[in-house]
């Protein structure tokens, strides 16, 4: 089934990695690659540990989008067209569970093309479990969505100018 974690509040990821850290403890082969981060969280440091779990490759820097100049948003679009490639030879190979994080995210920004990730689903969402997470779903993506988790922020530290903590929020 396909699975949507979504909306403007916390835990978006760690939703997704806790269902990676079930499935895999059950003995299910879980892939996981995420859109538009670097490799340093600690859901992805706990994670390398767990037996049965393939992290796909990261950078190790990564500017937001709005940062990025044509140049880097081009090198963004091969790196997340690599990950999702990743992802299909990784179900090909038996995995059951692929976790695309922040997948959302980088089909609304226009780094990973909508077509290619609706593809993924239509061959896979039937077969095997399917996470995704982002703010601002596409209505294709929700459209074939058998779950849909919406975070929504009520309050945050952030709104009073406080960083991102270590092993809270990364």
């Amino acid at each position: 089934m396909i699975h949507i974690y979504c909306g403007d509040g916390k835990g978006k990821t760690t939703c997704a990695f806790g269902l990676a850290l079930r499935a895999a403890g059950r003995g299910r082969g879980v892939v996981v690659a995420q859109f538009l981060k670097t490799g340093d969280s600690g859901e992805r440091l706990a994670l390398q540990r767990v037996e049965g779990v393939e992290l796909l490759p990261l950078p190790e820097r990564m500017k937001f989008t709005f940062a990025m100049d044509e140049g880097e948003k081009q090198e963004a679009v091969g790196r997340c067209l690599a990950l999702l490639e990743g992802v299909e030879r990784a179900l090909e190979a038996g995995k059951e569970l692929a976790v695309l994080d922040e997948c959302c995210a980088a089909v609304s920004t226009g780094l990973l093309p909508l077509e290619r990730v609706t593809a993924l689903l239509d061959r896979w969402g039937g077969e095997r479990e399917i996470v995704l997470t982002g703010r601002d779903p596409d209505p294709e993506l929700t459209g074939r969505a058998d779950y849909i988790t919406e975070m929504k922020k009520l309050r945050h530290p952030f709104d009073k100018g406080l960083p991102a903590r270590l092993g809270v929020e990364w």
